[in-house]
């Protein structure tokens, strides 16, 4: 079975709580990890949790997260990002699908610039980027709230999210892990293709 990772950074518990909505979204359909990272895998300014990256190099599919902080993901997610140069670097999670989340407190907190980092960080890998596709204002469950397509943003106060948010985030797993599926049966049929 596919296997879809989450690897995020939460410091009020909010992105871990969109974590937990992705997995259960996604977990229908594929087996899915789930990774915090932590201020005590970080030693020196440097991310050395070796397993932790070794999870996002078994999984098909991996989603980013962090809460966005003066305009980008937080530096432990971002130590954990850097860490992972070796893999850019050896090709070890080309071809597998990204996507991203997070969490601010002001509706237009450029978490958009959140998202943005994150797909640099996927196209820098070789990653497949998968968008979030529920357009923003139009949903009538409300989902995608923030409008912003690239991948799931979300605002409010600390630990506080709404119910439209967590339905996006349960949404958002179920379409990534949708996508691993597809792309896992046109990769066995292109390998059975004589």
């Amino acid at each position: 079975m596919p296997i879809l990772a989450v690897i995020y950074f939460s410091a009020t518990g909010t992105t871990a709580t969109l974590a937990d909505a992705i997995c259960c979204g996604a977990q229908e359909l594929v087996s899915t990890l789930s990774y915090r990272v932590r201020g005590t895998d970080i030693v020196d300014g440097r991310f050395r949790n070796e397993d932790a990256l070794v999870m996002v190099d078994r999984a098909d599919a991996v989603v980013f997260g962090s809460p966005t902080y003066m305009g980008g993901p937080a530096a432990e997610f971002k130590a954990f990002a850097d860490a992972s140069g070796d893999r850019w670097s050896e090709g070890r999670w080309k071809d597998k699908l990204a996507s991203g989340f997070t969490t601010g407190t002001c509706p237009n907190g450029d978490q958009s610039h959140t998202l943005s980092y994150f797909t640099v960080l996927a196209a820098q890998h070789g990653m497949i980027w998968c968008n979030l596709d529920i357009p923003g204002g139009c949903d009538p469950a409300g989902r995608n709230r923030l409008g912003t397509q690239v991948g799931l943003a979300t605002q409010g106060p600390s630990a506080t999210l709404a119910e439209a948010d967590l339905l996006t985030a349960r949404h958002l797993g179920r379409r990534v892990a949708s996508l691993t599926l597809r792309m896992g049966r046109a990769t066995a049929e292109e390998t059975q293709a004589p």
